[in-house]
């Protein structure tokens, strides 16, 4: 008996709603060093390398690039190295097939992964019709991509198949959307003490570092906020693990997570939104970079945007901050004067299974006073 060892998606390293198998690095009877990369598996939040757990031979590929993988499902099978050598040595002496002839060359139904069956099925394309680039002119998902569906499009239209992130973004908003009932209440914040505090101190501070500080204190004051919902209770975090919607250069969008935002102050918040803001930019996050999150921020202002309503909520949590462009609005002060103010619309989505329009509004109303006179 030859032994072989499943190898395996960590149950613990993935955080999305789905995992895609996104390329082998290696193929079916390469030899392998313990620790070398063998594949990567991509979700809506990061791309995860899974690595070989001993020297060997890769034996078999259960998993294809293009198809989706549950946490602790098995993705192929490693050969350890003395069984892999005999096994190579009677590869070797096993004459090589003659290649196909064209009546012959092409897909089989055989050939062909659960993934792309289905692809081909739903948008109604021949096999016969696609050049496979997969090992042994396997036709992969990529390749069904590529040709697109089997529709008439408008004149001057081309169609630009989804990534494996906008799938996922796409399946887990949708779900968001289906499971909570989402309300939105908006206010309004001045941001004078902010830019005086940092015309004071010289910091490099960003607003989105205040904006986490003035969140916290908001979390404190109205807990509820900072829950998921079950049915038979409501569980209430301690700490306060904020993400930070953050949009890539190339599409997509990602959350990193400042864990325990709770216990840093200004610089320490300010320190940690670059440093994750730089790696989610450069694809350098890590699985743990985005798990944990209990609430989300989304400053959409940056692009240009005043209100977002409603901002879908980051299930399972149960309400998300967004935060609106800043500019200047002409305020009426004391002696009914018109003078300008920085400001900016913040909202709060809320679950309203879990929150009542009370809560929100408390919350805002606590995140305000912060931003207002905090520094």
């Amino acid at each position: 008996m030859t032994a072989l060892t499943d190898i395996l998606l960590p149950p613990d390293q993935t955080e999305g709603t789905t995992n895609t198998v996104g390329k082998w690095f290696k193929a079916v009877g390469d030899a392998v060093s313990a620790n070398d990369p063998l594949l990567e598996i991509t979700t809506d939040k990061v791309t995860v390398e899974i690595a070989a757990p001993h020297d060997g031979v890769l034996a078999e590929i259960l998993k294809p690039e293009g198809e989706a993988v549950e946490p602790g499902e098995p993705v192929g099978r490693l050969r350890a190295r003395h069984s892999a050598l005999g096994a190579r040595h009677s590869e070797a002496a096993a004459p090589a097939p003659p290649p196909p002839s064209a009546e012959t060359r092409g897909p089989s139904a055989e050939d062909l992964s659960p993934a792309v069956r289905r692809l081909l099925k739903e948008w109604g394309i021949d096999p016969g019709t696609i050049t496979g680039t997969g090992r042994g002119g396997r036709i992969t998902v990529e390749d069904v991509e590529a040709v697109g569906p089997a529709t008439v499009v408008a004149s001057g239209s081309r169609m630009v198949p989804h990534s494996a992130m906008r799938k996922s973004i796409a399946a887990h908003l949708s779900q968001s959307m289906a499971t909570a009932p989402h309300v939105t209440t908006i206010f309004e914040a001045d941001l004078s003490a902010v830019l005086a505090h940092r015309a004071a101190t010289d910091k490099t501070a960003t607003f989105t570092a205040y904006f986490v500080q003035a969140t916290v204190a908001a979390l404190r004051a109205v807990p509820e906020v900072n829950s998921r919902w079950h049915d038979q209770a409501l569980e209430l975090f301690e700490d306060c693990n904020i993400g930070i919607g953050t949009a890539l250069k190339d599409g997509g969008l990602i959350v990193p997570v400042i864990q325990r935002a709770e216990t840093l102050n200004l610089v320490e918040t300010a320190g940690r939104l670059a440093d994750l803001t730089a790696r989610a930019r450069s694809g350098g996050l890590t699985p743990k970079d985005v798990q944990g999150g209990t609430f989300t921020i989304s400053n959409h202002g940056v692009s240009g945007s005043l209100v977002a309503t409603p901002i879908i909520i980051n299930q399972p949590q149960s309400a998300i901050l967004g935060i609106g462009k800043l500019e200047k609005r002409a305020v009426v002060v004391e002696g009914d004067r018109i003078v300008a103010k920085p400001k900016i619309y913040v909202t709060l989505t809320i679950d309203h299974r879990v929150l009542d329009g009370f809560q929100a509004n408390a919350f805002l109303t606590k995140w305000v006073e912060t931003i207002e006179s905090s520094w």
